[in-house]
């Protein structure tokens, strides 16, 4: 029997399309079951995606959902129910950090029982709950596994190639002598020991090269993926889905107010952005939350925080907007926000450690920020507050081209489809051979 897809030769010669693999379900696998940043998002996102093409999808979280909703997050769910491992006695912490059983076993145990071969396992986030003791108990069925990079704890011990100490991008070999001789964490050379050693760990569960897809939001990523010892990956590139809070071009020249949308970290730069927006004189409104919260509030009374809000109040909100700032420190994989912005037709002062820059400022959607100087990013805000056209330019640039940065959902969607049947052609799944979408079944 035929069916549309790919093309084979039937007993007539006349070709036959044939449709590719498809799974017969898929395991959406992360650290939280709750929206708390960009990568949470996109796999939530996913599995909504997933379930409205007729797959049946299961969700194995770190976390404990709770709340409204949460018996609905996917077809089903297996809890760990682990704390963050920043929450609770530190060294606890630490060590479930390093190894937690209970989700190795977990897993171990839901693969044991629910494996088919046309079964595709989708690991997004693990450094916060789940820890590298889910790569071992992925081991078997690696060949239909993607590793979704939305950040690069996969081969650098603090995520981002950057060197917090000095504020610049690194250039070293993760895990090499001179790397585990700098101190480039965030908060101490102790806590950079442990994540090299969370690195090492995760290396000897998994080796990258055993997985069917590391799966890269941005192209410029996998060079530096190669650097941190993953030559032997099998890449693959699938931006992240994208939709504009706005569907009317937003008239930023008629505004007056600076924007952030994000974790209020100082990854994120939040803090140097305050800084900044004081010296330009410029008002600005935080939309997020996070570590920086309380000392923004306190040190920085001029500045709006409003908490995080739904993405029909930040429409409502972005359209009183001039530009969205994204100060970013470390290397910006890809920024959501930003894209969301452009698309609506905000112009964007984006930082130079975003892997988006250049795109952005070729497109003229927006300029690029250093925002480790804030003199020169208090100038970049004042340039923008005074210039009315340069601001409309950008706006009407970016409303009407920026939709080429990154796919829709339906095209996203679509291209996820397309990897897992490449995986399970790749793996010799018998759903090589059926037809239509993964049947839901229990």
């Amino acid at each position: 029997m035929s069916c549309p897809g790919d093309v084979m030769q039937g007993e007539t010669g006349v070709a036959e399309a044939r449709a590719p693999p498809a799974p017969d379900r898929v395991v959406v696998i992360n650290d939280l079951s709750a929206v708390r940043g960009g990568a949470t998002g996109i796999a939530l996102a996913s599995i909504g995606a997933l379930r409205s093409r007729g797959l049946f999808v299961t969700l194995v979280t770190g976390d404990e959902p709770s709340g409204p909703g949460s018996s609905d997050l996917a077809d089903s769910v297996a809890a760990v129910g682990s704390p963050h491992i920043l929450d609770g006695a530190p060294l606890a912490g630490m060590a479930r950090g390093l190894f937690n059983a209970k989700a190795a076993r977990v897993l171990a145990d839901w693969i044991a029982r629910h494996d088919t071969p046309a079964t595709v396992y989708h690991l997004h986030g693990w450094s916060k709950i789940l820890s590298p003791a889910v790569f071992g108990a992925l081991r078997p069925v690696a060949a239909r596994l993607v590793l979704h990079a939305h950040d690069f704890f996969l081969s650098c011990p603090n995520g981002g190639y950057f060197d917090f100490r000095r504020g610049e991008p690194c250039a070293l070999r993760p895990l090499g002598a001179s790397c585990l001789a700098r101190h480039c964490d965030r908060r101490n050379y102790a806590h950079k020991l442990w994540r090299a050693a969370r690195l090492g760990i995760r290396h000897a569960m998994l080796d990258a090269s055993e997985a069917g897809r590391v799966l890269v939001v941005h192209e410029a990523m996998i060079p530096l993926f190669r650097r941190g010892g993953l030559g032997g990956a099998r890449f693959g590139v699938l931006r992240n889905p994208v939709e504009p809070w706005c569907s009317r071009r937003v008239e930023a020249e008629r505004n007056r107010l600076f924007l952030y949308v994000g974790r209020l970290d100082e990854d994120k730069g939040a803090d140097l952005l305050a800084r900044a927006a004081r010296r330009a004189g410029v008002p600005l409104r935080m939309i997020g939350a996070g570590p920086l919260a309380a000392r923004l509030a306190r040190e920085h009374p001029e500045v709006e925080l409003s908490g995080w809000r739904s993405r029909g109040e930040i429409a409502r909100l972005c359209r009183e907007a001039r530009a969205v700032i994204v100060p970013t420190r470390s290397r910006e994989t890809f920024g959501i926000a930003g894209l969301e912005a452009v698309m609506s037709g905000l112009p964007v002062a984006v930082s130079r450690n975003a892997l988006m820059a250049e795109e952005i400022a070729e497109g003229g959607f927006g300029l690029v920020c250093d925002p480790g100087d804030i003199d020169a990013m208090s100038m970049l805000l004042t340039r923008l507050a005074r210039d009315d056209r340069l601001v409309a330019g950008m706006s009407a640039a970016a409303y009407a081209r920026a939709r080429r940065l990154a796919p829709t959902p339906e095209q996203w969607t679509d291209s996820l489809l397309g990897i897992y049947a490449a995986l399970l052609d790749a793996a010799g799944s018998p759903a090589a051979g059926a037809c239509g979408i993964g049947a839901k079944a229990s």
